[in-house]
């Protein structure tokens, strides 16, 4: 048996780039075993791709890491090319809809430093001479985007990771994964090795290796095919001209994409109806081979292709690639710690290859010599799936994205496939009573309510058909009373003598005091906000946690963790218990009504009785009015969400979704966890000061946090933004005098304030006067509130 720090299980870009990574961050003993040869994977990925364009700064990041590692690091260290190449790269549109999605991520690189172009159609021609501008309104334009050599980039990482003393065993399957004691052992057909750390990065074997450390990996195998032409005359001519290589293009609308290659052209088709292979497992005899060419099944896109740049049809097509690429349920991969399992990690389950990998092996390295991220990792988080992503679910998934490659990202975007996998006891009232369906880590939820039956909502950038309705909905929480179904909330229970202790060194903020409520924000090493918990403190052997459903296994994992050295037990409520908001200036009297029980204070909790039902009742509200949680037996919700409908009935109770919800709290200033407050940015930063009690107390991220504060450290603020067409949602620039000196992170219309609000971070903190937000490529005044607008002094909630 050979003792190793670290066993990476995979080749390709992924597995190779997080090799190169770790030896750079000074780890040793690191072995990197391959079931075939080292670049096998990346050879499916043959069209290279390389692209800045992304909805999400993390994953755009990432592949902007890869572009600098494989254009310009690896060349140098090396002395040999990638074969990388500045092509730069371009999106078409006839759809206005995705003109303002291009506008949104146009935006976004305006603040992360990434130079995007939004195109007019003659800007287009100029760029690419030989594509048709029928009925085009315009594009973007990436002018660093361009290909890269997927075999040069990942053997050029191989070579630098061998010699700085990483190690490669190419042609050795894995054959068997087991925890013995802290360690794991992996055994392949040649050796055995007993690690500290075992990292999944085996991409089309990903769900297998998966299986054999116990983890769940929600990866499908997806076929893929694109074709290679020969000569085109019009591409020869421009090479003979001494012209630059064309761009490559992009049209989302018919699904496809066009690169030069040499002088031909690489097609790539994305057909809606995705052809999944190997979903229990890959043939034990397969390798590095393709697929027989199918061009049936693209025939369609071909043929758009070509009506779109004639020039594809005066070549014939040379060779057919038609390999598996594995899909997530969200098209996004999964990086970072495996759930349940102690040293294990995933770096795995990418769609994009070669052009996230050199950027993924960065982001893995990090947390893992840092126990950190870099950056945000939620879009990649390998945890925001739970063991509700089974095989059904993960199958409709990845044919849903692989579908919609091209699908505009809409803001407030809900996609169909698979679901219900997860429903809350009150699924079936909501439904009955108008609600409309979106989906918070598999449960699904109210988003908000409509008269009218089998409502959808719209798809825009722009007010949709709900912005009514919630006002409504808020309109009833503010003057009356109104019911909410808040079942998705992961909830926990820590018992035991070491429950105060354990709580107390939780997070920033101290422990609440018997019968109270309070917030506690448990920080990563570097200080940054890892999980946001509402923490009822039953008795000092007995605390009850609640916080976002995206956040489970992510806080199951950091609640074990932290657990170690205390004596207490803790166990996951979140199936057992439902929860129902009651929220509105006659909540009081609806709910005395049924109870004889003390009510309480405002952040107090009860073990109170309503209509006969016991409730662990929580007074706390999100919406900033007086309220309730009610937590209750999965099996009595349905029963006493009836008896508060009836009991409010003659108040006029009503309902609100999660889109009031959001409304709402933006006009108290709330933060949210995952938008407002993540991994990246401190609670001193995210404006939570009051929450924070580091004088005399250590808890993990308490000196990191208090380091980052002064010069360099941001600030959230909350803005009011001059009204327009559009409201913010998020990921719009703040500017000032013309620099941009902060991002927008949530925003909504406050209906109860008539006003338009956004949360931003100002990375210059002294940025207080003259600030503009562009939405959408609209320039928008913005104010700095120093108060929230609604209630500033809480007298409704302590009402």
């Amino acid at each position: 048996m050979t003792d190793v720090q670290v066993v990476i299980i995979g080749g390709g870009a992924m597995g190779t780039s997080l090799l190169y990574h770790l030896v750079k961050a000074g780890w040793s003993d690191v072995v990197l075993v391959e079931k075939n040869d080292l670049t096998h994977g990346s050879t499916w990925h043959a069209a290279g791709l390389c692209t800045h364009f992304a909805h999400n700064p993390t994953i755009q990041e990432l592949r902007a890491t890869s572009v600098r590692l494989y254009r310009d690091i690896l060349p140098q260290e090396t002395g040999q090319n990638c074969g990388f190449h500045r092509s730069g790269a371009m999106r078409i549109t006839r759809n206005p809809d995705r003109m303002d999605e291009f506008r949104h991520v146009a935006g976004l690189s305006d603040f992360t430093g990434y130079l995007l172009e939004v195109l007019t159609p003659e800007r287009i021609a100029e760029l690419h001479p030989l594509a048709r501008l029928d009925g085009l309104l315009g594009g973007i334009y990436e002018p660093d985007d361009g290909h890269v050599d997927p075999s040069l980039a990942t053997n050029a990482m191989a070579q630098v990771a061998v010699q700085g003393g990483g190690v490669i065993r190419r042609y050795e399957p894995v054959r068997a994964i087991r925890r013995e004691g802290r360690t794991w052992v992996v055994e392949t057909q040649k050796a055995t090795y007993n690690a500290w750390h075992v990292v999944n990065a085996a991409g089309t074997w990903g769900f297998e290796i998966g299986q054999m450390m116990g983890v769940n990996v929600p990866s499908v195998p997806v076929l893929h095919q694109y074709l290679v032409t020969d000569t085109i005359p019009a591409v020869a001519d421009r090479i003979a001209q001494g012209l630059a290589e064309l761009p490559m293009i992009r049209d989302p609308e018919e699904s496809w994409y066009v690169r030069q290659e040499r002088d031909g052209l690489i097609l790539g088709p994305y057909e809606k109806e995705a052809q999944v292979w190997s979903v229990d497992g890959v043939p034990p005899e397969f390798g590095a081979e393709l697929m027989p060419p199918d061009l049936d099944r693209v025939e369609h896109i071909i043929e758009a292709a070509m009506a779109r740049m004639p020039a594809l049809g005066e070549g014939g097509v040379k060779t057919v690639v038609n390999g598996p690429i594995t899909f997530t349920p969200d098209a996004n991969p999964l990086i970072g710690p495996a759930h349940g399992a102690e040293n294990a990690w995933l770096l795995t389950g990418s769609s994009m290859g070669v052009m996230e990998g050199g950027g993924a092996g960065w982001f893995l390295a990090h947390w893992m010599t840092h126990g950190a991220p870099p950056m945000d990792a939620l879009a990649v988080e390998s945890r925001r799936f739970g063991q509700w992503a089974d095989r059904d679910y993960r199958v409709a998934k990845a044919v849903e994205c692989f579908g919609l490659q091209f699908g505009v990202h809409y803001p407030h975007e809900e996609r169909p496939a698979g679901r219900p996998v997860r429903s809350s006891p009150l699924h079936d009232l909501m439904i009955a009573r108008g609600a409309v369906m979106g989906v918070a880590h598999g449960w699904e939820r109210p988003n908000w309510f409509s008269d009218e039956p089998d409502a959808v909502a719209d798809e825009t950038f722009r007010r949709a058909n709900w912005f009514d309705p919630v006002g409504r909905e808020c309109k009833a929480v503010s003057a009356r009373a109104a019911l909410a179904d808040l079942s998705v909330f992961s909830k926990f229970e820590v018992t035991g003598p070491g429950t105060h202790a354990f709580m107390e060194s939780l997070g920033a903020n101290r422990a609440p005091r018997v019968g109270r409520v309070g917030l506690i924000h448990a920080l990563t090493p570097a200080g940054g906000v890892a999980a946001e918990f509402t923490v009822a403190m039953l008795s000092e052997t007995c605390a009850y946690l609640t916080s976002a459903a995206a956040a489970e296994e992510m806080d199951e994992d950091l609640l074990w963790h932290h657990a170690g050295r205390f004596d207490i037990e803790l166990v996951n409520r979140t199936e057992e218990l439902a929860v129902i908001g009651i929220m509105g200036p006659k909540s009081r009297a609806i709910l005395e009504a049924l109870t004889e029980d003390e009510l309480g204070p405002w952040l107090s909790v009860h073990e109170i009785t309503v209509a006969g039902i016991p409730v662990r009742a929580l007074r706390v509200s999100y919406v900033g009015e007086l309220g309730w949680e009610l937590h209750v037996a999965s099996d009595r919700a349905v029963d006493l969400f009836k008896a508060l409908e009836a009991a409010g009935k003659p108040h006029g109770v009503g309902l609100y979704g999660a889109y009031a919800a959001n409304a709402m709290r933006l006009e108290k200033g709330y933060r949210a966890w995952g938008s407002d407050l993540t991994t990246e940015r401190t609670p001193l930063e995210s404006g939570l000061g009051y929450l924070v009690h580091a004088e005399g107390r250590d808890f993990t991220g308490r000196t990191a946090m208090l380091a980052r504060q002064g010069e360099g450290a941001w600030d959230m603020a909350l803005l009011e933004v001059e009204p327009g067409e559009i409201d913010p949602f998020f990921a719009h620039p703040v500017h000032q005098d013309g620099r941009i000196v902060g991002i927008v992170t949530s925003g909504a219309y406050g209906h109860r304030t008539g006003k338009v609000l956004a949360l931003a971070y100002l990375r210059d903190a002294t940025a207080r006067n003259g600030l503009s937000i562009r939405i959408l490529g609209q320039e928008r005044q913005a104010t700095v509130l120093h108060a929230p607008p609604y209630d500033p002094e809480n007298l409704k909630l302590k009402g």
